[in-house]
């Protein structure tokens, strides 16, 4: 079956980096799109970062633009997250995201906290 597995979450300074770590298995990878999104405390899930089959094809949103990069490694079927310039508007749990065969499928999502 398809699993995500994120990791890498944790609490950091304000101004501080983190790379998340999201495992895939159970589809076929390297075809697949994949996404981050994240959920902050009272909100809704919003799209943080978008990756193309073709790595080299990436969108952010807004706020995250210039300070995140994501990026994928097909041969070992994982997508990363790396977060440079934490504000504490970033705190919120981190979820990776496939769609296959047209169903979402969705990790456990990891916490990142920044805070001083």
């Amino acid at each position: 079956q398809v699993q995500l597995v994120e990791s890498g979450g944790g609490l950091v300074q304000p101004g501080g980096s983190l790379r998340l770590s999201c495992a895939a298995s159970g589809f076929t990878f390297s075809s697949t799109s994949m996404r981050w999104y994240r959920q902050g405390p009272g909100k809704t899930r919003e799209l943080v970062a978008f990756i193309h089959t073709i790595g080299s094809i990436t969108t952010y949103a807004d706020s995250v633009k210039g300070r995140f990069t994501i990026s994928r490694d097909n041969a070992k079927d994982t997508v990363y997250l790396q977060m440079n310039s934490l504000k504490p508007e970033d705190t919120a749990v981190y979820y990776c995201h496939a769609l296959w065969r047209q169903r979402d499928y969705w990790g456990q999502g990891t916490q990142v906290t920044v805070s001083s």
